[in-house]
């Protein structure tokens, strides 16, 4: 996706958190968190920086550096970072395929209370424990075509697809 793409998403209020946190080792956390404001145009409210750091439990850590927190910090401030342009609309790409397992649960955890907050999400994961619980649609998708999709719990439960039940089989 080009820069100018990404800029126009953003100013349409769309979120991207990706698999890696594409924070800027030289900024603190607030100076991450307030760049995507900045390349579209909007002066970066401190009201909205601090919001954005508090929801992810992360307000004690804006006059840090990336390289000062673990993974899972540095993606919650990734989550951050899309939380202050006040979006409509969150895309995750696998936030947590990155994390050491003992992190997860925190990336977790955000995307749970934004998901219990109203925000709408789609996200791309392999954490299928929490795609049943907080989902409303599941999708499944092999080499770029949707194989199957319904209600998580009943999806999960009883997938129809063979390509869906192999890889079921090998994650659940």
């Amino acid at each position: 996706m080009s820069e100018n793409a990404l800029t126009k998403l953003r100013r349409n209020r769309v979120g991207f958190i990706f698999q890696t946190f594409n924070l800027l080792p030289a900024l603190t956390v607030a100076q991450n968190v307030a760049l995507p404001s900045r390349l579209a145009g909007r002066k970066p409210e401190r009201f909205a920086i601090d919001t954005a750091l508090e929801q992810v439990g992360l307000a004690d850590r804006k006059r840090h550096r990336p390289g000062q927190l673990s993974g899972g910090q540095q993606q919650r401030v990734a989550i951050a970072r899309a939380l202050a342009m006040e979006p409509r609309l969150m895309l995750f790409d696998e936030p947590t395929s990155a994390l050491d397992p003992e992190l997860v649960g925190d990336v977790l955890d955000v995307m749970r209370q934004l998901a219990e907050d109203g925000m709408t999400m789609i996200v791309v994961t392999h954490e299928m424990g929490f795609a049943r619980e907080v989902g409303d649609s599941l999708v499944f998708m092999d080499d770029g075509v949707v194989v199957e999709a319904g209600a998580p719990r009943e999806m999960l439960a009883a997938p129809r697809h063979v390509r869906t039940k192999a890889f079921l089989s090998k994650v659940l």
